[in-house]
């Protein structure tokens, strides 16, 4: 039997795959493992827009009840909020009914501990274990010792007031768009910053349970790039399903996304003396532009390997305060325990709102690379041979002292496909699409 547990909580087609008795399970299972000990624990409860969170969240809320266990429900709000509200209701876990941005058909189960972050492997192994040894070990009270369910009124007004405290100035004379994705941002994102002054304009923000991420958020930005030129605005944000990440639209169209956010991030927080150890972490998917631009702003880059809880975890080792992705997954630990979108756009918008420049100004301290990913097809148990194939160390070597300094190449071998990915950076598009298409054959027929 496969893990039951991805990189980011349980996912699957709901009441397919995540059926309503395995939610059950997840929180008779979670509420145990993340709780053991505690008196009477409280488990903060949250969920995206997708019509299959009712019938989750009354299968989860039954199962962390049924051990005793006290749900309190937030309701629709973002993930990031649920990992902040755990930690301000002094809760003993959080659980996110979401599968960010996927299609409607999907949906998750995400647990996050009383710190408001989220689990390591070894803690999932062990709610996993406890839901295939059939719960045996789990209690069963009965009587006054069973759990009840609280809904929380305020939840969404506490979370909107600590975003609104992340910043240190108003909103008034900028005009920002908005692409809540039809989900989890839809109420609480255009409220953040119309009360900080802002003249907002959304798109997206009338979920009906069906339409979460469909053609729009920050997987389909192109409306928005639209939107914002159309409507005259001097910056637009999307966001995910969740919104856990944010990408942005400058005044003329053009996409900012996660790269440029944090190197803009990274110098604003090092010139105020916020950005310890001057340092910024980011994965290998990152552009070597970022890694430029953030050299001329005498700014240090720690790379991990591609995903969120690589650069968390990196984050918290190294005691650094900024961190993400490409994708807009970006972290403010100084703020947050996660990736946080409207965090996020905040703090882009309060430095626009400073620098009293042009987002396209703003975003111009980085040059994108130009960027090839080709896939070469190696079966699976034969993803790893080009690591100690001479021919093949050999003729990476060539390319990287082609490429003199002005690029790079990054091999990968896939997690789930029986591909390896090869991937080139570097200043002639035509130039490096020939040669990591000679590097891609190169692989196939050397780990054939």
């Amino acid at each position: 039997m496969s893990r039951m547990f991805g990189t980011d909580g349980v996912r699957g087609i709901a009441n397919k795959d995540l059926t309503a008795e395995l939610a059950y399970k997840l929180g008779r299972a979670g509420a145990y493992v993340l709780t053991e000990g505690a008196h009477k624990p409280t488990i903060v409860v949250g969920m995206d827009t997708r019509i299959s969170g009712d019938m989750l969240e009354s299968a989860l809320v039954a199962g962390i009840c049924s051990v005793g266990a006290h749900a309190v429900c937030v309701g629709v709000v973002p993930t990031p909020a649920v990992a902040y509200l755990t930690r301000l209701y002094n809760a003993d876990a959080g659980v996110v009914i979401s599968a960010s941005h996927n299609p409607v058909e999907y949906n998750g189960i995400k647990f996050f501990n009383k710190d408001g972050y989220k689990l390591p492997d070894e803690v999932e192994d062990r709610i996993e274990d406890v839901i295939k040894n059939g719960l045996s070990q789990v209690p069963s009270p009965i009587g006054e010792d069973l759990g009840k369910r609280e809904f929380k009124e305020g939840a969404a007004r506490d979370y909107i007031e600590f975003l609104k405290g992340t910043i240190d100035v108003d909103f008034k004379g900028l005009k920002i768009a908005l692409d809540c994705a039809e989900g989890a941002s839809y109420y609480i994102a255009p409220k953040v910053f119309a009360e900080l002054g802002a003249e907002v304009y959304v798109i997206h923000n009338n979920p009906n349970g069906k339409n979460i991420n469909k053609n729009c958020g920050s997987t389909h930005i192109e409306e928005l790039r639209n939107f914002t030129v159309r409507e005259g605005c001097d910056i637009g944000f999307a966001f995910d399903g969740d919104a856990d990440r944010c990408l942005a639209v400058d005044e003329k169209g053009n996409v900012v996304n996660g790269d440029f956010l944090m190197t803009i991030c990274a110098k604003h927080l090092k010139e105020k003396g916020k950005l310890n150890k001057d340092t910024l972490v980011v994965t290998v998917m990152s552009n070597m532009g970022l890694d430029i631009a953030c050299k001329r702003e005498k700014i240090n880059t720690v790379k991990t390997k591609v995903g969120d809880r690589y650069v968390l975890e990196e984050m918290l080792k190294g005691d650094y305060k900024l961190g993400g992705e490409q994708s807009g997954h970006i972290i403010f630990l100084e703020y947050n325990t996660t990736g946080d979108g409207i965090l996020t756009a905040l703090q882009v918008a309060s430095i626009v709102k400073k620098e009293n420049r042009a987002f396209s100004d703003i975003a111009s301290i980085m040059h994108e690379l130009p960027q090839v990913l080709i896939n070469a097809k190696v079966s699976n148990d034969k993803k790893n041979l080009y690591k100690n194939d001479e021919v093949i160390i050999s003729e990476i070597k060539k390319l990287e002292e082609a490429l003199d300094g002005c690029g790079r190449v990054l091999i990968r071998p896939s997690g789930t496909e029986p591909l390896v990915r090869v991937m080139l950076e570097g200043e002639n598009q035509k130039e490096i699409e020939k040669m990591a298409l000679n590097l891609a054959h190169l692989i196939e027929e050397r780990c054939n």
